[in-house]
């Protein structure tokens, strides 16, 4: 995919650029994969504010898509890629010969008209599922499982592939894109090739209002706020924060400061990420 460059018509056109959608064969999607979505802009179900900064932004349908891979060695056939306004990643319409449709996230090198499979039997080849057990060392892979049949949690994002690096007794080494290296039960599924639309990481929005059309609002800084807003606020003029070290808007310590907690799956990571 190449991206695409605008003429400086005004300053937020300068330095934005976009996709050129080259790769996108089919423009409306499947109306029997659609859902509408409730937007919430970041509140509660008491509509209390609990995620900032979210709100408006341009109207999206959800696609439904498999990210479990459970239709198992029945062949279908890529009938088109599409955009998907709720994800980074270009997705694949598949028809299957006993007619039902699904859409899957679309690797590089998936074209359509291509023949796509899932399970143990299935050729290693960019958009088939198997079982890790059936992939050999080596494999760039995407949509990769943590539980047996609750579907693809990891690596599914555009550009992105992990590898699988080894295997020992009921487990898989494999290494994610951030660098971390952890173990995956052998009976999960992850599919074959790494993601399209890899030039994702380099477009420029150019302009506030693009990001607005994606549902972001403004993120105003701590120290331009007063102090009963803030921890950061107040004083004569700029001001440093002028407390020991820097603070949520609810007082907890930030920046470098670990905020997550164990998890059962933490003893399965063998390095972690940014670690030598």
């Amino acid at each position: 995919m190449a991206l695409k460059t605008y003429r400086p018509t005004s300053p937020g056109r300068r330095a934005m650029t976009g996709y050129s959608f080259e790769e996108i064969t089919k423009s409306t999607p499947e109306k029997s994969l659609v859902i509408s979505k409730k937007k919430n802009s970041g509140r509660n179900n008491r509509g209390v504010i609990t995620v900032r900064h979210q709100g408006g932004g341009a109207k999206k349908r959800v696609r439904i898509i498999d990210f479990k891979r459970d239709k198992l060695n029945v062949p279908g056939t890529v009938k088109a890629i599409e955009y998907d306004p709720n994800r980074s990643a270009r997705i694949a319409l598949v028809f299957y010969i006993d007619g039902e449709k699904r859409y899957i996230l679309s690797p590089n090198g998936l074209n359509v008209g291509d023949t796509v499979m899932a399970g143990e039997q299935a050729e290693i080849k960019p958009g088939n599922a198997l079982p890790l057990k059936a992939i050999p060392t080596g494999t760039m892979i995407h949509n990769v499982e943590l539980i047996k049949g609750r579907g693809g949690k990891m690596v599914r994002s555009a550009g992105n592939a992990a590898q699988l690096l080894a295997k020992e007794g009921d487990y898989v080494h494999v290494r994610l894109p951030s660098g971390e290296m952890r173990l995956v039960r052998a009976e999960c599924m992850a599919t074959i090739g790494t993601l399209g639309n890899e030039e994702h990481a380099s477009i420029s929005l150019g302009k506030a209002g693009r990001k607005r059309y994606m549902g972001w609002r403004p993120d105003v800084r701590g120290s331009a706020m007063t102090p009963r807003d803030h921890p950061h606020g107040g004083g004569e003029g700029r001001t440093p924060v002028g407390m020991p070290g820097p603070k949520t808007p609810w007082g907890k310590p930030a920046l470098g400061y670990k905020t997550r907690d164990r998890k059962y799956s933490d003893r399965l990571i063998i390095r972690r990420r940014g670690k030598k």
